[in-house]
């Protein structure tokens, strides 16, 4: 019950002192106002300072117009900001927390060093993570040369620590076009030294030499792959009869696709859109365009949210792994009216077109998981009917003649990777694996792999596997002599048929 008092604040009377002393903690209304608003207030200046990758705008000169060195003298590089190293380094720590198997893995190699004369010219996104998977082939004995598949992920702290370290890194977030391509010369083109095996995400990098340094090609020892549509480009070239060297294909070994598609997803899809447009997921209608592995995850996030999730399929078995786990399968076009949120995880291109967003009710949302950013048919909005307008970083609102607004998300590109951060844990798999398929192929006896793509041998995968399991307290049952004779298995696996399907 309260009286009013002639003060304007409230007199509340308490049923006990507890509750007295309780609400006196608070302090008043004014008070409380400016108490959210300094809260509010240095949430946002933390959040900026400790993610550089969300700011670009410190300075717009490019980075390529820069004379930057090293402390140790070095200009082999060409990043943001050099003095980020130290920030970048600290990233890089902390990921190492959560890639225990990386870790394990250098010392296991101490001794022998198994890419000792390996000189590996990388194309992945510039991570935490990945510096961690860059510096462990450098402590196997390699030398690296690293650039990016992806225009915004890079984090600029972290490819500063890199350079500081004497990593020749040439990568920034928010590259052009032009810029991408002139990072990935810079990192193959260089006096002196000639690379000897290419890891690549996306292909890009692989495409660049075949075209460009067809001598360079010819000479390596071995590509590994890391992503669907690069994979799809050296199937391509292998069934042309142009790939003249042996290839690995770690997109499908199951470590990868199992953790990094699919739960890698499930838990980042959700972390991407809500940074960028705050949306509250329950009841929401949303269609995800493709039920692979990416998909897959993606859909148990939402639904778990309470979204009204639907799909999109081509392949009559995972349209039918759909229905199983309770999704309506639809044509996008027949439901894109009444849809909130469209999310693209098919790798391939024009799955969302100009006539479909042309349909799109007022405020929806459009992003896409795939890796390449030919999803959405984003060279379609940029007509002079429409309207772009940059609400924040990589959130722009597309305005229709009639007002109409379609919220599009890192201009169509990766969305976790541009609009969030990606689990460290899963990422220390995919790197595991990368590492592993290197010196693997760069250590295989001569004839061991021909000219064509490879899957990653089953043993490795297992072995990759059982490098996280300390992470988790696990326990791996064996079997014995009589059980394995059973089975008709080697007691120290492979445990299953490489046409098993996890």
């Amino acid at each position: 019950m309260t009286h009013k008092h002639g003060h304007g604040r409230e007199r509340i009377q308490f049923a006990n002192t507890e509750d007295k002393q309780e609400f006196s903690k608070y302090p008043t209304k004014a008070g409380r106002r400016s108490l959210s608003r300094s809260i509010s207030q240095s949430s946002t200046d933390s959040y900026s300072s400790a993610a550089s990758y969300t700011d670009s705008s410190d300075d717009e000169t490019s980075p390529r117009d820069k004379a930057q060195v090293n402390t140790q003298g070095s200009s082999d590089f060409c990043v943001k900001n050099i003095k980020q190293a130290e920030f970048g380094r600290r990233e890089i720590e902390i990921a190492e927390q959560d890639m225990s198997a990386l870790i394990s893995l250098r010392k296991r190699a101490q001794g022998e060093k198994p890419l000792a004369g390996a000189k590996i010219v990388g194309c992945t996104h510039i991570t935490a993570q990945t510096a961690v998977l860059i510096e462990t082939l450098i402590a196997l004995g390699a030398q690296c040369r690293w650039t990016a598949c992806n225009i915004y992920s890079t984090q600029n702290e972290v490819a500063a620590a890199l350079a500081e370290t004497g990593v020749p890194v040439f990568a920034w977030k928010g590259e052009s076009e032009d810029d991408f391509w002139w990072c990935i010369d810079r990192c193959v083109n260089t006096e002196g030294w000639q690379a000897n095996m290419i890891l690549d995400d996306g292909g890009d990098l692989t495409h660049w030499v075949y075209k460009k340094y067809p001598s360079v090609f010819k000479k390596v020892r071995g590509i590994v792959e890391e992503s669907v549509t690069g994979v799809h480009r050296l199937y391509q070239l292998s069934k042309a009869g142009k790939l003249c060297v042996p290839a690995m294909n770690v997109n499908d070994s199951v470590t990868k696709q199992k953790f990094d598609n699919l739960y890698c997803c499930r838990e980042s899809i959700l972390d991407g859109l809500k940074r960028t447009t705050d949306i509250m997921f329950g009841g929401k209608q949303v269609v995800v365009c493709g039920y692979g592995e990416v998909g897959k995850g993606c859909c148990t996030a939402l639904k778990a949210l309470g979204a009204i999730v639907c799909i999109t399929e081509i392949d009559p078995i995972c349209a039918l792994q759909g229905c199983m786990d309770g999704f309506r399968v639809v044509k996008l076009s027949e439901v894109i009216r009444q849809m909130d949120v469209v999310i693209t995880c098919t790798g391939n291109k024009n799955v969302v077109t100009r006539e479909q967003l042309d349909r799109m009710k007022n405020g929806c949302i459009v992003c896409n998981m795939g890796h390449s950013n030919t999803e959405i048919d984003v060279a379609s909005l940029r007509s002079p009917e429409l309207t772009w307008e940059r609400v924040r970083s990589q959130v722009d609102h597309i305005i229709w003649p009639d007002g109409k607004r379609v919220v599009l998300l890192a201009e169509g590109r990766l969305l976790n990777l541009s609009c969030s951060t990606v689990p460290t844990f899963v990422l220390s798999i995919t790197a595991t694996t990368q590492a592993l398929a290197l010196i693997e192929l760069f250590n295989a006896p001569e004839g061991r792999y021909k000219q064509d793509v490879y899957l990653l041998p089953k043993k490795m995968d297992e072995y990759v596997a059982s490098l996280h399991l300390p992470n988790f307290d696990a326990h791996l049952t064996e079997l014995s002599d009589e059980q394995a004779k059973y089975m008709g298995l080697n007691k120290n696996g492979p445990f299953k048929p490489n046409y098993y399907r996890y």
